[in-house]
């Protein structure tokens, strides 16, 4: 997290700093309050303090709701006193990591809330912002849902694109097996026919892609004492209810980290 705070600030300085805050007074101290612009789920303060510290250590952030939290449109989630070129310096790459955190904290809730009463987990993908993947997949715990693998080390998981090269579904689950070293193994299907070829095998877990309803359900019901089951593809508030009600286990819902909308903060100075 903290490379990844220097490196937005180097991105935002190189190569000459702020050259419109050197106008500001060298000991000019200033208090300023940053401000929700509209209601979220608050992520990403200690990125933000973070950001205002890299420019001066001696910059005191103080928060004022805790990360992880609704707050309404208007409120006041954090205050900073020190060094007013400091603070100007830090103000962008400050406001951008709450933006984004909250963001994919805020869309994360909103599916949450949608499957409640269900014992369904809301889960991310890999379809994330290069390089920022750590605070989108931690902003998604955030917001109540559940990671996937964080990389392609993590697990096996074979895709519809392997299959379609290798053209033995068979095959390909057998040596994964044979192969594992330990790794989780998940088997992506496209159809039932796809499911009956691998059923039995000993492996982890069946994700049903871009399924309807009434086949999702069936291969939920023909899977579950074997596998973990998940669904994914053209899932949306509208559906995920439905798809949840399927029995399925989890649901990998990539809109949550490569769509979610901005959300707005704003530096006030007092």
């Amino acid at each position: 997290m903290n490379n990844i705070v220097k490196q937005a600030m180097l991105e935002d300085l190189k190569p000459s700093g702020d050259v419109t805050s050197r106008l500001i007074e060298n000991n000019k101290k200033i208090k300023v309050k940053i401000v929700a612009k509209q209601s979220c789920i608050v992520g990403g303060l200690s990125l933000a303090r973070d950001a205002f510290k890299y420019s001066d250590k001696k910059i005191i952030f103080t928060t004022k709701i805790k990360e992880g939290k609704k707050v309404k449109k208007d409120k006041v989630i954090a205050v900073v006193h020190g060094n007013a070129k400091a603070i100007l310096k830090s103000e962008r790459v400050a406001l951008n990591f709450l933006s984004i955190v909250s963001a994919v904290a805020t869309k994360t809730k909103q599916f949450v809330n949608k499957v409640k009463g269900k014992s369904c987990k809301i889960c991310c993908t890999r379809k994330t912002i290069p390089n920022l993947r750590a605070i989108q997949k931690y902003a998604v715990k955030l917001g109540g849902g559940y990671n996937h693998r964080f990389n392609l080390s993590d697990e096996i998981l074979i895709k519809d694109n392997h299959i379609a090269i290798e053209k033995n579904i068979l095959k390909l689950v057998q040596k994964a097996i044979k192969n594992n070293k330990g790794k989780k193994i998940t088997v992506e299907v496209d159809n039932l026919n796809q499911l009956r070829k691998i059923l039995g095998l000993k492996f982890d877990r069946i994700l049903f892609d871009n399924m309807n309803f009434k086949v999702l359900k069936k291969g939920v019901d023909i899977s579950n004492k074997f596998y973990e089951t998940e669904a994914s593809g053209g899932v949306t508030l509208e559906n995920i209810r439905k798809i949840a009600s399927t029995g399925v286990d989890r649901i990998s819902v990539g809109q949550i980290t490569h769509s979610a909308p901005a959300i707005n903060f704003s530096l006030d100075i007092n």
